[in-house]
């Protein structure tokens, strides 16, 4: 017989029909005659509940069936007699897989805090909170696939070992395959790169984008989704070490193409899961943030308010509420001033455009005005930057000219530069970091709650 998931038993009309069904018992309840036993296997936020009677199986052979163990349960499935749901399994046969020691095992108890979970990162999932987490993320990840893939774009994978710094902030991860109480020297006292294994300096990479760009200049519509890396000493609640970015990049797009693209995208993902995963973002709406639900159709509803860098500024400066950071036209608005654009004065997604070229990255294409570049950022509530991208620099001179400006080794770069030379064309694309959008369409609070196992300074337990 073959197992048949919970999520199918739950919606099954084959009353009466004989099953098989796995998972792990989330709790177990009953008498001196019948005992029910809350039964999980992932596939659903939902238990279906297993009805022993005790005069067909017996009290003793159930002393193993505790919360946390894994069991196989063969029986019918029958019309349910209470309340909660519409069937129930009535077992003739219960098989322990594994067994959950109930003095040891760390989940017994309800109302575990979001700390506590993550030092028990590798039993987490076990729980309704990340396994709805977890579920809305898969789902996620499919949708963007399925996004793209749909829109003929061309899926890439990037190197996710690079020898340049895309971003040009120098906090990335070294990889080396040298012995690190042996490490060769030059002449001038330097490591010695050229006796590493690719013999010169490598890293983790921070962003696909530049790769990105060179696919397109071939394949017109590509986009990359995997991980990236960041080697910043940040303990905050929005950054990790270790992340996942999507990075689409579309040759003979500008800036205003760009900003259509970003829009109906994340319009499109969060329209996804509220059509796909109504169930897990039931249960954080209603246990975590009751204006979830509410906040995600606001997205989809609403056209995103577009304004420049500059009439941000004039409009936060003179709004008359008082920011811990000031703001001035040249400076990088922090997340309460994004906050307060989406959330207090337009009341909706924001997407700013034409930052200044000092606060931005050198690939951006500059405008005529020589001050700004062609840059976006999409700000949403609770969140504030989600989508960072621009239209690219495709004059050769100008974007020579911009490398030298910001001392990046010209010479790291020449095959990105080579693509200025050789059929360059207007382009542009944008990265969305994949946590982030996990953030806003569960309503958790911290980003390591949305990844199944978080890399942050001094945590790389599991």
């Amino acid at each position: 017989m073959n197992r048949i998931k919970v999520k199918d038993l739950l919606v099954s009309q084959n009353i009466n029909a004989e099953i098989l069904a796995k998972g792990w018992v989330r709790t177990k309840r009953g008498n001196k005659s019948v005992a029910f036993i809350a039964l999980n296997d992932g596939s659903t936020i939902h238990n279906i509940q297993v009805v022993v009677d005790l005069n067909t199986i017996s009290e003793e052979s159930l002393k193993s069936v505790t919360t946390g163990a894994c069991i196989a349960v063969r029986g019918q499935l029958v019309t349910s007699q209470g309340k909660g749901q519409a069937v129930e399994i009535v077992a003739s046969s219960i098989e322990v897989y594994g067994t959950a020691d109930p003095e040891t095992f760390p989940l017994q108890k309800k109302g575990h805090t979001l700390e506590f979970l993550r030092e028990i990162a590798h039993l987490r999932p076990r729980t309704n909170t990340f396994g709805a987490v977890l579920r809305i993320r898969h789902a996620m990840a499919y949708a963007v696939h399925k996004y793209f893939n749909d829109k003929g774009f061309c899926y890439i994978h990037t190197p996710i070992i690079t020898g340049s710094d895309a971003e040009g902030a120098g906090a990335m991860f070294q990889v080396t395959a040298l012995d690190l109480n042996k490490i060769p020297k030059d002449a001038d006292g330097a490591v010695d790169y050229k006796q590493d294994f690719f013999g010169k300096a490598t890293n983790l990479t921070v962003s696909g984008q530049l790769e990105g760009e060179l696919a397109a200049m071939a394949l017109s519509e590509i986009y990359t989704f995997g991980p990236t890396f960041r080697a910043e000493n940040s303990n905050t609640t929005r950054h990790l070490a270790e992340f996942w970015m999507i990075e689409p990049e579309v040759a003979f797009n500008e800036l205003v193409d760009n900003m259509n693209l970003a829009e109906e995208f994340l319009k499109y993902l969060i329209a996804y899961a509220l059509e796909n995963c109504k169930d897990d973002l039931a249960f954080l709406n209603e246990m975590y943030d009751k204006e979830l639900l509410e906040r995600l159709s606001s997205v989809v509803s609403n056209d995103f308010q577009r304004l420049t860098y500059t009439e941000g500024v004039e409009i936060l400066k003179n709004c008359g509420h008082k920011f811990e950071y000031k703001v001035d036209w040249g400076t990088d608005l922090q997340s309460e001033h994004e906050r307060y654009l989406v959330e207090k004065h337009f009341k909706k997604p924001v997407i700013l455009t034409d930052y200044p070229k000092d606060i931005k990255a050198f690939y951006m294409k500059l405008n005529d005005d020589g001050k700004t570049v062609r840059a976006m950022d999409v700000l949403f509530p609770g969140i504030g930057e989600i989508i960072g991208g621009s239209q690219r620099e495709d004059s050769y001179d100008k974007l020579l000219a911009r490398i030298k400006q910001m001392n990046i080794h010209e010479e790291q770069l020449w095959w990105y530069l080579d693509t200025r030379k050789f059929g360059s064309c207007p382009h542009a694309g944008f990265g969305l970091g994949f946590e982030r959008l996990i953030l806003f369409v569960t309503g958790m609070g911290n980003i390591r709650d949305v990844i199944p196992f978080p890399r942050t300074p001094q945590n790389a337990e599991f």
